[in-house]
């Protein structure tokens, strides 16, 4: 059997705390109080000037391989999951193949919204089986503060930037991924959309930019949240059915960092209890692709998840995308 491990894990995120009170300041029609009972965060991180997508994930991917006992000359490839990169080319993966100063690595990007980290590791997983590679970095970066209308109170609410890492490797030791699942709905890819960069709207104009396209848009969020909430539950008993377990055999659940209320819904019609989710959106936000990764890795060091744990990453995003993946730690 081909045994998909993680070696390590790691995580950054920006010094700079964005709280509801600062949002409130800047003049924003929103309090402390109206976000928290919404989306249950409290404050995100907040990228300086002239901080970049691949120096986050610099940061996270050297503490991952810090905790793996590798450096990045031991890497055959690294995997970049992010929809804000430095530059739409190169990749942000080449960026951070330089950072890392890995040149006998291969690298690319996975574009795939707040799943680019489960899609992330599939990927890494299909590599790692066929013998293409034997260590791979899968990093999940996104500088999200900068595709943001700061008068749209729908969307500047939500978003945080960081990143997080992991590294994988084919049997021996480590901690074991059992199953990834990744599923994609391109037709409504519409109702999560960054529309401004592509083919679409170029050249860039004053017409464009004056128009918002350049900002990160949320088509009917009532429907959306539904539709998330649907998927998370699909993700989770798929991987429960694919490794022939109960749900309730399943130690903690690592999601991507959508929304409180999301996940009280699940927990209600999943039976989870609340208690059994590992959150950290009240202090971060959604970091997109980042979320998943920042999370498990913060599980890990603060000894939340231990040896033996069961951990199922269930994610859905704009795309629309969605999946999971079961790790035996």
């Amino acid at each position: 059997m081909n045994q998909i491990r993680i070696l390590g894990t790691g995580s950054h995120v920006p010094p700079k705390v964005l709280s509801n009170y600062d949002l409130q300041n800047m003049g924003l029609d929103t309090t402390h109080e109206w976000i928290v009972q919404r989306t249950g965060i409290s404050e995100r991180r907040m990228a300086e000037p002239d901080v970049n997508t691949s120096d986050l994930a610099y940061e996270a991917s050297i503490r991952a391989l810090d905790m793996a006992g590798l450096t990045a000359r031991d890497l055959d490839l690294i995997i970049m999951a992010t929809i804000t990169p430095d530059t739409c080319c190169p990749a942000g993966a080449n960026w951070l193949q330089a950072h890392l100063d890995a040149p006998q690595a291969a690298n690319f990007d996975v574009t795939a919204a707040c799943s680019g980290f489960i899609y992330g590791l599939n990927v890494a997983e299909q590599y790692l089986i066929s013998g293409a590679a034997r260590r791979i970095l899968v990093a999940a970066a996104e500088v999200m503060t900068r595709t943001l209308n700061w008068k749209d109170r729908a969307t500047c609410i939500l978003w945080g930037d960081g990143a997080g890492a992991a590294v994988l490797t084919r049997d021996g030791g480590g901690h074991q991924i059992l199953s990834t699942h990744i599923h994609t709905d391109g037709a409504n890819g519409q109702d999560l959309l960054l529309p401004g960069g592509g083919s679409r709207t170029t050249p860039i104009s004053h017409e464009s930019v004056d128009k918002g396209l350049h900002y990160l848009n949320m088509i009917e969020a009532n429907a959306s949240f539904r539709v998330a909430v649907r998927r998370f539950i699909d993700s989770i008993k798929e991987a429960a059915r694919h490794n022939g377990i109960d749900i309730g055999d399943i130690d903690w659940f690592i999601p991507h960092q959508a929304n409180l209320r999301m996940f009280q819904s699940i927990s209600k019609t999943l039976k989870i209890p609340m208690e059994r989710f590992y959150l950290t959106l009240s202090r971060y936000g959604n970091i997109s692709s980042a979320s998943c990764a920042i999370a498990l890795d913060e599980a890990v060091r603060d000894g939340s998840v231990r040896e033996g744990h069961l951990v199922c990453m269930p994610v859905f995003g704009g795309g629309l995308t969605w999946g999971s993946a079961l790790i035996r730690w």
